[in-house]
């Protein structure tokens, strides 16, 4: 059974019990990922979201209304087996965290800034024992090397399906360390979304809002908060 079938051909959705957690049935028979993997997930909830979208598959199937099921994708066959260049690349992140380069100017950019993310930096000192230093301007800075593993060894904590979630939550947002607040729930990705978008928010207040730019940090905005959803689903006690 190919997975990406152009055209659906079963009728019954089922998740059922697997070794190693929960799996997907069309019509009794499993789902496999693009590599031939079982599509085994660690919870049923997270199996029953994937389940949900091959039910609503109608004539057709198209992968673009199944993020769920690509994300487990990428989990079994992708981080699985790339598991510490993942978590190497995502940790690096702390080395330039966006949250450590601040503006020069305007004092209003400076202030609002201080204001969003000091206390997501004091945050992370606290909790990790992992203090990041803030600078002015662009020049690369290199941050403190315990604060780095102390990071790292983090990173490297989560699961697979976890680090599929992450790896989203970092490279969208372009932080580690608000990555590091939506996985262990210091706020929801609808608050740390923004917070994200500080340099670019006020860019549009000062010039005026580009359509094209706002279209396309809505589809990130999407993918975010899929990520965060996607997360909570890979620990939801069953």
């Amino acid at each position: 059974m190919a997975e990406w079938a152009p055209k659906r051909f079963w009728k019954e959705t089922q998740v059922v019990p697997a070794e190693g957690g929960w799996t997907v049935q069309l019509d009794g028979r499993a789902v496999k990922t693009p590599a031939k993997a079982p599509l085994v997930v660690p919870t049923r909830a997270l199996a029953e979201a994937i389940a949900a979208e091959w039910q609503a598959q109608e004539d057709k199937v198209d992968p673009a209304t199944m993020p769920f099921t690509r994300a487990a994708n990428a989990a079994i066959d992708k981080v699985t087996v790339q598991f510490d260049e993942v978590a190497a690349m995502l940790a690096s992140y702390g080395d330039s965290d966006l949250l450590c380069y601040r503006a020069e100017g305007p004092e209003g950019l400076v202030a609002r800034q201080a204001e969003a993310w000091d206390p997501l930096l004091d945050w992370v000192a606290e909790a990790f024992g992992a203090p990041l230093t803030p600078v002015s301007g662009v020049m690369h800075a290199a941050q403190p090397e315990q604060s780095l593993k102390a990071l790292e060894a983090r990173v490297r904590a989560l699961t697979p399906f976890e680090m599929t979630a992450f790896h989203d939550l970092v490279t969208i947002s372009g932080s580690l360390v608000i990555g590091l607040a939506a996985v262990e729930g210091r706020a929801g990705t609808d608050v740390l979304w923004p917070l994200s978008r500080i340099d670019e928010d006020w860019q549009a207040e000062q010039w005026g809002r580009d359509d094209e730019a706002a279209e396309h940090a809505e589809l990130r905005r999407e993918a975010f908060e899929h990520a965060g959803r996607f997360f909570d689903l890979t620990r939801r006690a069953d």
